[in-house]
């Protein structure tokens, strides 16, 4: 048996890996983590559908897309609290644009 994956796939799952980095970026250090969680699988289902849709494959499978969308989602979370996390990155991402605490006047 010969396993191979499409480079659709292989793409999208690099793409899973970085979207946790995505959304340190767009929010601030004080947004709430269901905020976050939510955003997260809002990006992971668009990323499983869009793969979905560039698999050079006969035909658009939308059980397929599902699937793609929750191990998207999956691969963020573990490669939130596995690497990005740990690594410091996710705090380094938070402080990139501004996502600071923010400044209490006086």
């Amino acid at each position: 048996m010969n396993a191979s994956l499409d480079k659709a796939y292989w793409i999208g799952l690099a793409i899973s890996v970085v979207l946790p980095v995505l959304v340190g970026l767009v929010t601030k250090r004080v947004t709430h983590p269901g905020v976050k969680a939510v955003l997260l699988l809002a990006l992971s289902t668009l990323n499983g559908f869009l793969v979905e849709l560039a698999n050079p494959g006969p035909d658009y499978d939308l059980g397929t897309a599902v699937i793609l969308s929750l191990v998207a989602f999956a691969t963020g979370v573990l490669a939130h609290f596995g690497l990005w996390k740990p690594a410091g990155v996710s705090d380094r991402a938070q402080s990139a644009l501004g996502g600071g605490a923010p400044v209490r006047s006086a």
